[in-house]
């Protein structure tokens, strides 16, 4: 199976970790060898619930007995697209009470730019370098990662940028400006929180001039952070929110979320302003649902800030230099991008799963779903403890 990966499969890296999988259960991934992976990445951030969980598993299967795909999004109506809009919705500030659905992160990113703009009638968006949206050519426009766009210009024009947590680049938001994205956390720049109550002051600069704010919620929404939403830590309503990952609970789906008034542009002037054909799918929709509600009616929530508490509590090492972000969206760093990666690998050797980050080489992702036990922090705890001293032994040598 391996050698028909490499040779059939569009690799997306030179050195893919290339784990060859049987099934997975709980926080747990099984190898087609046998072998046993604790995943403290939760498929970057997307399997809330962990995997197999049976209330998803279970949704997928009903729905898939009463039907699959019957029409393009937004014309027939159909129940599990219906109550995970309406239950995002109740579970929102107002005015973020419409819910446009789609296949993917990307795909709601670029909704919220189109939406923007027509809402606006402006062209110009302003992000943040080293923020990271998605991958499709107008994702890409506005991550400001240049050794990730550089080979893909001309990307879309009308794009500024400006650095996460500067208020002085504050002045940079003009009434040119249709709107201004930025991810609540920034994710593959290192999980770097906003300070000084700099998103809300980016959104009163905003209503100052006319613009709006969009908050990419991808990595940070769904509970991740102790809140369903990470806006919700900041002290900031956006007008624009975007979702993905983890509201699928594994399975494929992303969200860009407004209030009624500004998303109604989108339906004339022209009409079909955004479509999809198969966002909103009914059976990624019954999934949503069923992640959604067993999230909402637990406590999981509550439990990621007291699990935050116990990695930070269990990762302290001479060789660990600091500890970003919140709740269960956590990024040790260490000394070089060199050392992160004998890490990540020396720990995948012995059965625990981590991964890296875009931007910042010297971090490592920790981001296992919400669900994982203390028992199973201890015990990935004690692996990477395990392994920081086996890597100082060696740079001690």
């Amino acid at each position: 199976m391996k050698e028909d990966f490499f040779k059939y499969q569009a690799q997306t890296s030179p050195h893919p970790l290339a784990i060859e999988i049987s099934h997975a259960n709980g926080c747990y991934i099984y190898g087609a060898n046998g072998k046993e992976y604790l995943d403290f990445i939760a498929g970057v951030s997307a399997n809330t619930l962990g995997h197999n969980h049976p209330k998803i598993s279970q949704a997928i299967k009903d729905q898939v007995d009463k039907y699959t795909h019957v029409m393009v999004y937004g014309e027939f109506v159909q129940q599990p697209q219906v109550d995970l809009c309406k239950l995002l919705a109740a579970n929102l500030p107002k005015p973020l009470e419409t819910v446009y659905l789609t296949n993917s992160g990307t795909e709601a990113t670029e909704g919220a730019i189109k939406l923007a703009k027509r809402f606006t009638g402006r062209s110009e968006i302003i992000a943040a370098k080293n923020g990271y949206h998605g991958n499709t050519q107008g994702s890409m426009s506005v991550c400001g990662a240049e050794e990730q766009n550089s080979a893909f210009r001309p990307l879309i024009p009308g794009i500024k940028f400006i650095n996460f947590n500067n208020l002085n680049h504050l002045n940079k938001i003009t009434t040119k400006t249709a709107g201004v994205i930025l991810e609540t956390i920034q994710g593959g720049a290192g999980f770097i929180e906003s300070q000084n109550d700099y998103l809300k002051k980016v959104k009163d600069k905003c209503n100052e001039v006319g613009a709006l704010l969009i908050l990419d919620e991808i990595q940070s929404g769904i509970g991740r952070t102790g809140k369903l939403f990470g806006f919700e830590n900041y002290n900031v309503v956006p007008d624009i929110i975007v979702a993905g990952k983890g509201l699928g609970g594994g399975m494929p789906i992303g969200a860009f979320i407004s209030s009624f008034q500004i998303m109604d542009c989108l339906k004339q002037q022209p009409k079909l302003g955004h479509i999809t054909t198969f966002g909103g799918h009914p059976v990624i929709a019954a999934a949503a649902l069923a992640t959604l509600t067993q999230l909402l009616n637990s406590d999981l929530m509550e439990q990621t800030l007291y699990k935050e508490t116990l990695f930070r509590k269990l990762l302290v090492h001479p060789l660990i230099t600091e500890i970003r972000g919140r709740g269960l969206m956590l990024a040790p760093l260490v000394e070089s991008s060199e050392m992160a990666s004998k890490i990540i690998l020396k720990c995948l050797d012995k059965g625990l799963i981590m991964f890296w980050l875009l931007f910042e080489g010297k971090a490592i992702r920790i981001t296992p779903p919400l669900t994982i036990s203390e028992d199973e922090i201890y015990k990935g705890c004690n692996v990477i403890i395990e392994v920081l001293n086996d890597v100082l032994a060696e740079y001690n040598q």
